[in-house]
């Protein structure tokens, strides 16, 4: 008798991928198109840009001397290595495994960046009025959905414990 397989990772690994392309992509374009500060309105409320992020989510240490690189770099790698690694236990997850590999595409995008350039470029902002939101960028947004559909994923686990 064949042992049974269980679901591989490749195809959150492929996910992952094309969201890398399609980050780095974006980003090598505004960078090829746009000077720092740069935009173009698109709507009333959104423009592209071309900013430059040295911190984190809403330039968290953004002001720091430098050092933030590399903390932001590590705790990337080590994201990536707990996220292959959560891939792997959990395969056969449908709704996990699409969670976790578009943090994980987002999260390496932004490596790239940090390592490529020394800062995170972002082009995507939103507004209202003068209220601007931090701009951000295809990573950030596969990150984010990312992290929604692991609290969504959680809330489903967590109802189907309680049902009788």
């Amino acid at each position: 008798m064949l042992p049974t397989t269980r679901a591989a990772i490749w195809p959150w690994l492929l996910w992952a991928l094309l969201l890398i392309v399609l980050d780095q992509v974006s980003k090598q374009w505004i960078l090829q198109v746009y000077q720092l500060g740069d935009g173009t309105p698109i709507t009333g409320f959104f423009n592209i840009v071309r900013a430059h992020n040295t911190g984190a989510a809403f330039s968290f240490l953004a002001g720091a001397s430098g050092w933030q690189r590399w903390l932001f770099t590590a705790i990337g790698v080590i994201a990536t290595a707990v996220i292959v690694w959560q891939l792997h236990a959990h395969r056969g997850e449908r709704l996990l495994g699409f969670a976790l590999a578009s943090i994980l595409g987002g999260a390496i995008g932004n490596v790239v960046d940090r390592l490529m350039h020394g800062y995170v470029v972002d082009f995507l902002d939103f507004y209202w009025g003068s209220a601007h939101f931090p701009a951000f960028n295809v990573a950030d947004m596969a990150i984010s959905v990312g992290a929604v559909l692991l609290v969504v994923d959680e809330l489903r686990r967590m109802k189907k414990k309680s049902a009788p």
